[in-house]
């Protein structure tokens, strides 16, 4: 029954599986890397994206190569396009925003940070960095990226990469890796104003919440929040129990702050005795018989030069029996009934969950390239095979194959 179905599909004109994705994903790399001069690197673009999808455990030069049988000098070219070729990445990441914005329906943009392990020390801006969550130090690379998250995709869109003083400050080492003029020191949370302002300019639709993780990082989860709120931004940033806050009309704590400041994790242990709003499980935990509740309270930020000017909500949820509260949110969303606010939170969720995907399946550890262009251009490739399947699935997928048929990748 097999070989006839197959038959009488062929006959019928329509191409087997395997080349319909085949001619999709070539498709799919066009529209992305369209903006390519030459029609040599927009075959390597797509060799690249088809490797990344379809070779098997770690993503070399060698091992794409290998998959994707195009010749003895094939990963020579890979690398070559990847690390010293001197194309621009960024109209295709702003391809991959446009397609996400007309694929699916972005509830958040979220940031993801991609720790990127190195054994040596001449990848561009690899460094020792000191993972708090593990308590451990690592030798890596590492990224910021910014993803359009919607209920059941997070597409990556844009990358930063971080790069500690020496790789700045050494004029030998900025000419070796490339490091261009303009890439000044940046603090993480500078990174993502960056990567939101970028971005904006490009975007075709209405604003949502900017959604990120600050909770290991003492003080960038307050400016983050006051410098969107200023370029006119929501946003729900997670931040540590230690942030200090300013109650807004909190009479209840305020023998419990003398000079009116308090962290916001103790402000809401403090809150939390008097209830809060009943919630279903937070992010998928196991329901118990007293339902877990969120505490909120308003609040200011205090800063050198007096309070923010605008009002605040921090939240968290507090776990049905047992004492104090979860992770800590801030948020400049102050109307909406707290449950409204859990999608953007499991947006977070998601996106840790996605990059962590995309870190290990897609090739973004595997690079073997040293220089700073290298760096962005494996990650645009990474991001756009990442992206390919919610973006290209379905309906979306057969439309683009349609007519393309097989093609030579490279020659």
């Amino acid at each position: 029954m097999t070989e006839l179905h197959d038959h009488r599909s062929a006959s019928r004109g329509y191409p087997p599986p395997e080349l319909i994705e085949s001619a999709s994903i070539s498709a799919y790399a066009e529209s992305v890397f369209g903006h390519l001069r030459r029609a040599d690197q927009r075959r390597w673009a797509a060799a690249y994206v088809l490797g990344l999808l379809t070779t098997p455990g770690r993503k070399s030069a060698r091992r794409l190569a290998d998959q994707l049988r195009v010749g003895a000098t094939a990963a020579q070219s890979l690398h070559q396009f990847a690390n010293a070729s001197p194309w621009d990445w960024t109209p295709a990441r702003h391809e991959l925003l446009r397609l996400a914005e007309q694929r699916t329906h972005v509830r958040a943009w979220t940031v993801g940070v991609a720790l990127l392990p190195k054994r040596g020390n001449h990848s561009c801006g690899v460094h020792q960095h000191f993972v708090r969550s593990t308590g451990r130090t690592v030798n890596c690379q590492v990224g910021i990226g910014l993803f359009l998250s919607s209920d059941t995709a997070h597409i990556p869109v844009d990358w930063r990469l971080r790069l500690p003083g020496k790789w700045l400050d050494d004029d030998e080492l900025r000419v070796r890796t490339r490091i261009p003029d303009d890439v000044l020191h940046r603090t993480p949370a500078e990174h993502v104003l960056h990567l939101v302002d970028s971005l904006a300019l490009v975007s075709g639709r209405a604003r949502v919440p900017v959604v990120a993780d600050t909770s290991h990082h003492p003080t960038s989860g307050a400016r983050l929040a006051t410098e969107l709120t200023a370029r006119g931004w929501d946003s729900v940033i997670a931040v540590p129990h230690g942030l200090r806050v300013v109650p807004e009309g909190q009479r209840l704590v305020a023998r419990n702050a003398p000079d009116g400041v308090l962290t916001a994790g103790r402000l809401l242990e403090l809150l939390s005795p008097k209830g809060g709003t009943a919630t279903a499980p937070w992010l998928g935990s196991t329901p118990t018989p007293r339902a877990d509740r969120l505490v909120s309270a308003l609040v200011r930020l205090p800063g050198r030069r007096g309070l923010s000017p605008g009002v605040y909500r921090v939240f968290a949820r507090r776990p049905a029996g047992a004492p104090g509260v979860g992770r800590v949110w801030l948020t400049s969303l102050v109307r909406p009934p707290l449950p409204e606010l859990l999608p953007l939170v499991r947006a977070q969720s998601g996106t840790t969950a996605a990059l962590a995907d995309l870190t290990e399946n897609y090739g973004p550890r595997d690079f073997e390239g040293r220089s700073y262009p290298g760096w962005h251009h494996h990650m645009t490739l990474a991001s756009a095979a990442y992206a390919y399947r919610p973006l290209m699935g379905g309906a979306a997928a057969a439309e683009a194959a349609d007519g393309a048929g097989a093609r030579r990748y490279a020659g």
